[in-house]
């Protein structure tokens, strides 16, 4: 009877192994159909605001041709770079998304460009993947863990999180100072959709936050033939190199267990109008690690923002 009985743990213990396996898999399909060459709509428009004198902001459109490229695919990582292809002549290197399994370490931005680190219990991410965003220098952007859903035929991702300004405003607005992000990602048979439901917030220390307005971000990512991205793989082969040494370098920058806090502008200049000359040159981590390091400001600790 107890040889049974440990036979039937065994079986149940492997069916629930493979069940989890299993899941896995369907995740790390999902964020690897994220990757190709794609026609990119972006339309946000404000929903909401609290205050009745708020005059809304016109809504935003534009339109785009990208290539999602894998350049990490491991078991518990996946790392997809974003190229902008203008024009059909040149390439921007844009947005990059890491995708990490089951993983405890994040950086939460808070405000005025600080992110504040924090530790995840282990049984609060299990099954779960850490989205983190990165900027156009491979600085940090924002980040959230949560769990992919596959039912019914669909598969997404959701998760709410602070973040900087967007690029589409950064420049044009100072009425708010973060922006509380609903991401949403979901696997279509064209391609995918980031969905947002977006707060503009407004934080101070030691203060509520106060909502200022709400809007509604609808990016549709639609699959076009990968020949129509094949100048950015051939930009990316070239320069590959130059940005594994930078990620290489801030790997070393996101080494802490505290806030990491960056200036904005050094000598009337943002970090990646500093790596761009390094990069024509193919620089050495070295060059690239003391260009970060002018960056980084030491500033004092606080607790984490996620959940402000």
């Amino acid at each position: 009877m107890k040889t049974k009985q440990l036979s039937t743990i065994a079986l149940v213990f492997a069916m629930a192994i493979a069940s989890a396996q299993t899941k896995k898999d369907a995740d790390r399909k999902a964020i690897l159909d994220m990757c190709g060459c794609y026609d990119i709509t972006f339309k946000y428009t404000e929903t909401f605001a609290p205050e009745i004198d708020y005059e809304k902001k016109l809504d935003y459109t534009a339109a785009a041709l990208e290539l999602a490229l894998p350049i990490v695919d491991e078991d518990d990582k996946i790392s997809i770079q974003h190229l902008l292809v203008v024009n059909d002549t040149m390439i921007i290197k844009h947005w990059r998304q890491d995708w990490l399994f089951e993983n405890q370490n994040v950086f939460y931005y808070d405000k005025d460009n600080n992110w504040t680190f924090r530790k995840l219990p282990e049984a609060n991410v299990k099954g779960q993947w850490t989205q983190k965003v990165y900027q156009v220098d491979d600085s940090p952007r924002y980040s959230g863990s949560s769990t992919w859903v596959h039912y019914d035929g669909k598969s997404y991702w959701e998760n709410k999180t602070s973040s900087p300004l967007p690029r589409r405003e950064y420049t044009k607005r100072s009425d708010y100072n973060v922006m509380m992000r609903g991401n949403r990602h979901e696997i279509t048979n064209y391609g995918w959709v980031h969905e947002q439901d977006n707060d503009k917030i407004i934080r101070e220390e030691g203060q509520e936050d106060v909502l200022l307005a709400q809007e509604k971000g609808w990016n549709t990512y639609k699959k076009v033939a990968d020949e129509k991205c094949a100048l950015a793989l051939t930009w990316w082969n070239e320069h590959q190199d130059f940005w594994a040494k930078t990620r290489n370098a801030w790997d070393k920058v996101y080494d802490r267990q505290g806030d990491l806090t960056l200036a904005k502008v050094i000598d009337e200049r943002p970090l990646f109008m500093h790596l761009y000359p390094l990069e024509k040159q193919n620089a050495d981590t070295d060059e690239i690690t003391a260009i970060l390091n002018m960056f980084i400001v030491n500033a004092k600790t606080s607790g984490s923002a996620e959940g402000k």
